[in-house]
């Protein structure tokens, strides 16, 4: 068994509004072991002797089943998340700033992204899959 976590994209934003509890209980039916919802955020921890993409598949037939709508979930095993983490390029804990890790998964998009030229104060590298940034906590939204 791998274990894996699930990132629901678009959840408990926009009127896609899930109860983690179902969330775990739409999991378990759809033959995943050991899951466990964090808090309201998407994200679920579970195992599974698939790979990735067969477990990015069967979680999103097994939402759109459950809840009614188009799901889209990124799925990583936990290793592949510790390499995300520990590269991260930036320190990070930097006081008036956040620092983000950005999941994404179309590569030409990825590389427009990090094309981008930064804002006063931001840093932006891209990753493998991610996209890297640091931005001060009054310039998030711009």
């Amino acid at each position: 068994m791998t274990r894996y976590i699930a990132f629901l994209r678009g959840v408990n934003v926009g009127g896609v509004n899930l109860k983690m509890a179902e969330v775990a209980q739409a999991m378990e039916a759809a033959g995943f072991t050991e899951v466990r919802t964090i808090l309201a955020s998407g994200n679920v921890l579970l195992d599974s002797a698939s790979g990735a993409a067969e477990v990015r598949t069967t979680a999103e037939r097994a939402l759109r089943d459950a809840f009614g709508y188009e799901a889209w979930v990124l799925v990583y095993d936990l290793a592949t998340l510790q390499k995300i983490s520990t590269a991260y390029p930036f320190e990070r804990e930097v006081d008036g700033h956040h620092s983000y890790v950005t999941f994404v998964s179309d590569a030409d998009l990825l590389d427009e992204l990090a094309a981008l030229p930064p804002g006063a104060g931001e840093k932006v590298q891209r990753g493998d899959g991610v996209l890297y940034w640091q931005v001060p906590r009054a310039a998030t939204l711009d």
